[in-house]
């Protein structure tokens, strides 16, 4: 019923989250044109494959890659992305995966860039090889990546070379790329936190990746469960084969036009990705928020949020409180607040009510992030008086 609040009625308390759009809190919160768009989606049946190209379409144009296509989440990005570059267009390949021994299946990942969403590389059937050095990493040295260290690696059973971009590793993006290119390697770009700047929509397909994955549940303001794979076009129409409902008859079935048949010996069953499967409304969610996202005015929006933060700060006077402009971060302004141990205030925070939530990413340092990316207006006053309780009684 109209009205009802979802949450009550399953006695699931709402959260002040200034911890970023994180899934785990539920990622970004979407705009009502969104929610609109998606609701409307729901009201018709339309072929996937055909939304997908549209889709594609639209992505190309956002981003420069070749094509592109909606899926469940960067990470399902990710092992969609290996799983094209192990098949291609070989359908007894996408029918084996991810089983996958007895053909080429090895990803070459920096040790720069190894992070726990390698995972979802791996759950394509894919192994892993690790290559290079973390000195900069662990502290021991200043080098980074280096060409020999890939070219070094090589072998017939490398199908592609991961990389996890942030802005420390960007550094050694160009050295991947022009080995890759050089080699007939695909690249594999995970980028799914690094929007804003809407800049990097376009940036990582003009250095030279084949294959980017991106969150749509987070920066962007789409669905929770969506994400985006831009790249070239015979990798991205591997993917979507390798996600589509394929219970269908081979005369009667029409590919998606990215999907060129006579690339193929057979039409593929069900794919690995199957599970990943995007509806209707996620991909018209997804692209109404890529709209928006395009559209709108970074520095403006970046002004308010830090607008906000500083009275936030201000009512924290006599604490650590430190404003980092979003020209640093080179994403949205955030707070930093300075405590004795982190990690204990984090859990008295979040156990209060309402619950609120800052980012643990630097809590090492002694540090917890306040990012306003998902921070409602409203629950600026709580979250400051939650906050200046929780230091004062640390």
């Amino acid at each position: 019923m109209i009205g009802i609040d979802p949450y009550a009625a399953l006695d699931v308390r709402r959260r002040i989250n200034a911890a970023g759009a994180l899934t785990r809190l539920g990622g970004a919160i979407m705009a009502p044109e969104v929610v609109e768009a998606m609701s409307a989606a729901s009201r018709a049946s339309v072929d996937i494959g055909e939304l997908q190209d549209a889709a594609s379409r639209r992505i190309a144009e956002a981003t420069g890659a070749e094509a592109g296509m909606v899926t469940t989440g960067a990470a399902a990005a990710l092992t969609l992305a290996a799983a094209a570059a192990i098949a291609r267009w070989d359908v007894a390949k996408m029918a084996a995966l991810p089983h996958a021994d007895g053909f080429p299946r090895d990803i070459l990942v920096p040790r720069t860039q190894r992070t726990g969403y390698a995972h979802a590389l791996a759950a394509s059937g894919a192994r892993l090889v690790d290559i290079g050095h973390n000195d900069r990493g662990t502290g021991a040295g200043v080098r980074g990546l280096e060409a020999w260290e890939i070219e070094t690696a090589l072998s017939p059973s490398v199908v592609a070379v991961f990389f996890s971009v942030n802005a420390t590793s960007l550094a050694d993006l160009p050295t991947a790329a022009s080995v890759c290119k050089a080699q007939g390697i695909p690249l594999i770009i995970d980028a799914a936190a690094q929007l804003p700047p809407k800049e990097n929509l376009r940036r990582f397909i003009s250095m030279g990746a084949d294959l980017v994955a991106f969150s749509g549940g987070k920066a962007l303001g789409g669905p929770q469960a969506s994400g985006i794979l831009a790249g070239r076009r015979d990798l991205v129409a591997s993917a979507l084969l390798q996600q589509l409902d394929m219970d269908v008859a081979p005369d009667t079935w029409t590919p998606p036009r990215l999907v060129d048949r006579a690339n193929l010996r057979g039409v593929p069953h069900h794919g690995i990705g199957r599970g990943f499967k995007a509806g209707k409304e996620e991909i018209v969610g997804l692209l109404t928020a890529l709209d928006r996202f395009i559209a709108a005015d970074d520095g403006a929006a970046n002004a308010a949020l830090q607008t906000r933060l500083e009275a936030i700060a201000a009512s924290l006077n006599g604490f650590d409180v430190t404003l980092v402009p979003a020209a640093r971060t080179g994403r949205v302004p955030v707070l930093e607040i300075a405590v004795r141990d982190a990690l204990a205030l984090s859990a008295r925070l979040q156990k209060g009510d309402p619950p609120v939530h800052l980012s643990e990413r630097h809590a090492a340092r002694g540090v917890l992030t306040l990012d306003p990316q998902v921070l409602l207006p409203e629950h600026d006053a709580p979250l400051a008086a939650a906050l200046r309780a929780g230091l004062q009684s640390g």
